[in-house]
């Protein structure tokens, strides 16, 4: 069959079993839409267009996706995250997924089941993948490798072992963060990477104030934990 407009990338059969791939234009004036009523063409009329079809539908990794009653699969390449798909409920039984490749290595997280405790730091603070991250799946991913949580609001991790495929950081100490600093000048810290969830910090202007003049390699986690920011001091990143 025919793709009607320039938007529609690929049209296959017709009739209730026809599959329609759609790639509608997700950016206006420079800028990412996130309102699926607002691509070009709009979600809704691309709905209306094709009623009873399987429509998969390929949107920016932003998109508000919260009343897509279908699939949606958030995909992430190198730790980039690239795109999220909309699916009809013909394509799958599960509602949330994250694909995450890279050089090697894929895996695919779902919202079937799984759930994660939280606990105190253990040998590894790890930052999930942010498809991870978008499609909601923290808790799936973390309880499938045996991973706990630092806070149940924030997507940290942490484990005795790296889940293969992932980088993170050792744990060292969690200090509250005004202690930041004097803590990191006697680890003799140097080049920092710092990782932010839940506080208002920004990690450069951070990095500026805290004037470190060691020789070590190291990274903060700063998160909000319960009702306080606390840094959680690590090595530098390992894979």
């Amino acid at each position: 069959a025919s793709c009607p407009g320039p938007h529609i990338r690929a049209c296959s059969g017709s009739g209730p079993g026809r599959v329609i791939v759609a790639d509608p234009a997700r950016r206006a004036d420079g800028r990412r839409i996130t309102d699926p009523a607002k691509l070009i063409p709009p979600l809704p009329d691309l709905l209306d267009a094709y009623p009873g079809a399987a429509l998969a539908i390929k949107c920016a990794p932003g998109i508000d996706y919260s009343d897509w009653h279908g699939l949606v699969s958030v995909v992430s390449v190198d730790g980039g995250v690239k795109e999220a798909c909309l699916y009809t409920p013909d394509f799958a039984d599960h509602h949330r997924e994250a694909v995450v490749i890279r050089d090697g290595f894929t895996e695919t997280v779902t919202d079937d089941g799984g759930t994660v405790d939280v606990d105190k730091p253990k040998s590894f603070i790890i930052d999930p993948d942010g498809a991870i991250v978008r499609a909601g799946l923290v808790q799936q991913w973390g309880a499938r490798h045996g991973l706990t949580m630092l806070d149940p609001h924030i997507a940290y991790l942490s484990g005795d072992v790296l889940p293969d495929g992932y980088s993170g950081f050792p744990f060292i100490e969690q200090v509250p963060l005004k202690k930041l600093r004097p803590a990191l000048q006697a680890h003799g810290a140097g080049a920092l990477e710092i990782l932010v969830r839940g506080v208002d910090v920004n990690p450069d202007q951070l990095r500026t104030k805290l004037k470190l003049k060691g020789s070590r390699p190291m990274a903060v986690v700063i998160a909000r934990v319960g009702d306080s920011a606390t840094a959680f001091i690590c090595g530098a990143r390992v894979r």
